[in-house]
């Protein structure tokens, strides 16, 4: 299949970057959000990652504008029609990813492939509101998604064999990442892994062991992590952090997924992060440490 048009739904972090990665790899993206005010938003954002890049001397003004050239935005999805697939990208919520694929399943062609950059949940429910489930896959990107050459290919029960195999060349060669084929389970590998860790280092922190700071340093020095598991946190958002948890809580019935009271404590308190400026450490607008 030639994919040349990729239709990206939902403009929040994970959306800015799957829609910046490709369009720098020269596809034609198609961005929807819900409102004006969102989709500016999102290009704003992802304007403001291409001037990092330019400051860098990673890119040039005539790269910015061509990558720019690429993204078009919308606020209706039966725009998606025109589109070779569908990422769906949105907040995780079960109920508002199923809602947007009963959608895209009456306005997109059966042989268009439909993916969900779900990190925790589970694709095979997503794809039971669609009359073709076998078209419906879980394509997980992770954050940077412009400097993270991974992504999970996750097959739902009733995935085809044909999508998957469309899916891994758009991934390995069209994009140019690495992809590993996970069968569908609570977290994947990425997430179920890397929750557990930051769990941990809430219990650490809470317990008194050390300070957020030394935690972070020990994982970063100790062990060539680029972030400790603390700035992870703040990074994916807490809010996220904790529906992941408690969603794989749920599925695996295990103790060591019950997110950390402290962790509740400061999503309640609306520190969540690089988002607001402030999670276990504070940040500037454009998501630098102060």
């Amino acid at each position: 299949m030639l994919f040349k048009k990729i239709g990206v739904i939902g403009g929040g972090t994970m959306g800015q970057g799957i829609a910046e990665m490709l369009a720098a790899r020269g596809l034609d993206v198609l961005l929807a959000e819900k409102t004006t005010e969102k989709l500016d938003r999102a290009i704003e954002q992802i304007t403001v990652s291409l001037d990092k890049q330019i400051e860098r001397w990673a890119l040039t003004e005539s790269e910015k504008k061509l990558i720019m050239a690429k993204i078009n935005k919308t606020e209706s999805l039966d725009d998606m029609a025109d589109c070779d697939m569908v990422i769906e990208t949105i907040t995780e919520d079960l109920n508002a990813k199923k809602h947007v694929f009963f959608q895209l399943n009456q306005i997109c062609d059966p042989s268009i492939i439909l993916a969900t950059n779900t990190s925790t949940l589970s694709v095979t429910e997503i794809a039971a509101v669609t009359t073709n489930p076998q078209r419906i896959i879980g394509l997980h990107f992770l954050h940077p998604v412009a400097k993270i050459d991974l992504v999970e290919i996750i097959r739902a029960m009733k995935t085809s064999n044909a999508t998957f195999e469309q899916t891994r060349q758009f991934v390995d060669e069209l994009i140019q990442k690495k992809s590993i084929k996970v069968n569908e389970s609570p977290g994947f590998i990425t997430t179920r892994l890397i929750c557990t860790l930051i769990n941990e280092a809430l219990h650490t922190l809470s317990e008194g062991v050390a300070s957020a700071e030394d935690i972070d340093t020990a994982m970063r020095i100790g062990y060539d992590f680029k972030h400790g598991p603390l700035e992870m946190c703040d990074r994916f958002g807490l809010d996220s952090v904790q529906a992941a948890l408690e969603g794989m809580f749920r599925e695996y019935g295990d103790i060591k997924y019950r997110p950390s009271f402290l962790l509740k404590q400061m999503v309640r308190a609306g520190h969540l992060g690089t988002k607001t400026g402030e999670g276990f450490f504070r940040y500037d607008k454009d998501g630098d440490r102060l």
